[in-house]
């Protein structure tokens, strides 16, 4: 699958129901039919969308992992905990389940943005709060991360 590109403020109804994004579906549309998860995240409060091929990437890692380490039966279930397997309707819109919508303090105006093969889902407030407090730090960390030593054509 192709990166996701894109940062959507919406609204989510009385019934825990999110309409996705015209752009969004659009990005989605050649894996709408197999389905989705969706789950905590483990750094942030807030909830990530696999499309399903993306899921399966993960779980045959995590399915490497050796099940008779306890730090590994212990991450196993944390990482699986809450996880839940949804379908984008007829009408565009998915069902948040109420633990995970808990979980991620999901009142009714949220932020759905994409990370590369996933996407985020926040409260709108935590989200920009998330961003603010990154904001001083996102200079030395881009270059931690991102910057490595310079290729042999002296991009880098």
């Amino acid at each position: 699958m192709n990166s996701l590109i894109g940062t959507y403020e919406c609204k989510v109804d009385a019934k825990g129901r999110l309409m996705l994004p015209a752009a969004l579906k659009k990005q989605l549309n050649p894996v709408l039919q197999s389905g989705f998860v969706l789950k905590r995240a483990v750094f942030q409060s807030c909830l990530e969308l696999y499309p399903m091929s993306e899921w399966e990437i993960l779980m045959q890692k995590v399915n490497k992992l050796n099940k008779f380490k306890k730090k590994n039966n212990d991450f196993i279930r944390r990482f699986t905990a809450g996880v839940k397997v949804i379908e984008i309707d007829s009408n565009g819109r998915l069902l948040i389940p109420k633990d995970l919508t808990v979980f991620a303090n999901i009142s009714k105006n949220i932020v759905v943005s994409s990370a590369i093969n996933i996407i985020e889902i926040w409260d709108k407030d935590k989200y920009e709060q998330a961003i603010d407090d990154a904001t001083g730090d996102f200079a030395d960390l881009a270059e931690e991360v991102m910057g490595q030593e310079d290729d042999d054509n002296g991009i880098s």
